[in-house]
């Protein structure tokens, strides 16, 4: 009648008598780990002292402390050595006082340096 054969009953009467000890730690769905450094994940971060480059990461307005990420600089002219302050993420193409060449252009986000203009930011 039984075309699926399997283990016998005498096999399957002792492997419920003496389970193997993997079998044990499975079947408990809320085993206590051996060791408390297990629980410790690798992602866990202080959260009052959070690293840098985490904070830098994040949106301006999730960082423990608000902070925005645009700042002014100040941009030397190539050709004559001017010194013009400049807005990180200005929408407007900034040329030179003095010999009109173009400092920085818009993209969209912060502006594009001219090659060859050094910058320094300002503030901090």
């Amino acid at each position: 009648m039984n075309s699926i054969k399997g283990p016998t009953n005498q096999a399957l009467k002792s492997i419920l008598k003496n389970p193997s000890p993997e079998a044990s730690e499975a079947s408990k769905p809320h085993a206590k780990p051996s060791s408390t450094a297990s629980m410790v994940l690798q992602n866990d971060v202080d959260l009052l002292n959070p690293p840098v480059d985490l904070e830098k990461k994040k949106h301006k307005l999730k960082r423990l402390v608000q902070s925005p990420n645009s700042f002014f600089m100040d941009v030397k002219c190539q050709g004559c050595f001017n010194i013009t302050t400049v807005f990180s993420h200005s929408q407007t193409v900034v040329v030179c006082g003095n010999c009109q060449t173009v400092l920085c252009q818009p993209t969209g986000g912060k502006a594009r340096l001219t090659e060859g203009c050094s910058f320094r930011k300002k503030g901090d």
